[in-house]
């Protein structure tokens, strides 16, 4: 399902438009002929004999005639850290923020997903350290505290430029989190290129911790990979150290092209040499994808 970037900064009502992307989806998988997820959303599981009674549902007894216990949070069945650079560069293009409102909605949706799920989530933000940072919960009440947060990144873009830190924050969580969790990375993994051996060590730490990794690389494909511009002169300006390049896109079109396509390929195969899985998230696409892969990755956690 696609939602426009400029619809989803207009509205600023995330749950409204995760909750319809959510629904969308998954109305979608149920339409499909292929099978292979599971989007069952039960708050309930079948008693057991020999169990304890007290977190019978009574109601649902009386109804059904059959014996269901209530879930609580310390028996879900995943706990996901969701992980956000709000560095400057994530709020290329200006017209629409679209990296950052990309990442926003995209986390909000699948903060959604999860919390149906009865599942654990909490959201970090950073950008050169960390920013903000919830608790791992799982009710209604903490789904509204994090979709507070990032409703905030939508309506406060940075005053000053922000660089990033991925390889520094990554140690951080892979330290502070302390049980196996799901960890959800939504970045433009922009560094320089002799830290992506240090970006790779701090991916290896969180597996080390036997956490799982899916990292979105969140991309204006167009723009950032293809390089399609106009033929006509362009002011480029570094959002995180506001350098500026004059020049004709022309100029350097196939360089630059040739180093970025080289610089991904590189990380996304040191990637995979950890199992981690790297997908390319291009903004101008729909949101499908990103549930689709947390969906993979959730029954292979199972």
């Amino acid at each position: 399902m696609k939602i426009d970037l400029h619809k989803i900064r207009e509205l600023s009502n995330l749950e409204l438009l995760a909750r319809q992307l959510v629904e969308g989806f998954i109305t979608g998988l149920h339409k499909s002929p292929y099978h292979g997820f599971s989007v069952e959303f039960a708050e309930h599981e079948l008693y057991n004999t020999g169990e304890s009674t007290k977190n019978i549902d009574w109601k649902v007894y009386a109804r059904t005639d059959k014996l269901f216990s209530k879930r609580y949070e310390e028996e879900t069945n995943l706990r996901c850290t969701i992980l956000i650079d709000n560095s400057s560069s994530m709020y290329y293009p200006n017209e629409t923020s679209g990296k950052i409102t990309f990442s926003v909605m995209a986390a909000a949706a699948l903060t959604f997903m999860l919390q149906r799920q009865r599942d654990a989530i909490g959201v970090t933000t950073f950008s050169d350290h960390i920013e903000a940072q919830t608790q791992v919960k799982s009710t209604h009440a903490h789904l509204h505290k994090i979709l507070i947060l990032l409703e905030k990144l939508l309506q406060s873009p940075p005053s000053s430029p922000k660089k990033t830190s991925i390889p520094e924050v990554l140690h951080q969580i892979a330290n502070k989190i302390h049980k196996r969790s799901l960890v959800i990375i939504f970045s433009d993994m922009f560094d320089d290129q002799e830290h992506v051996q240090e970006m790779i060590n701090g991916l290896h730490h969180l597996k080390h911790k036997n956490h799982e990794v899916l990292l979105f690389h969140v991309t204006d494909r167009k723009t950032e990979f293809d390089f399609e511009f106009e033929e006509r002169p362009y002011n480029f300006i570094d959002l995180e150290t506001k350098e500026e390049l004059k020049l004709h896109p022309s100029q350097i079109k196939d360089t630059y092209t040739e180093k970025m396509t080289a610089y991904f390929q590189n990380l996304a195969i040191k990637c995979g040499q950890f199992k981690i899985d790297f997908i390319t998230a291009d903004i101008r696409d729909d949101f499908d994808k990103v549930l689709s892969a947390y969906l993979i990755k959730r029954a292979k956690m199972r």
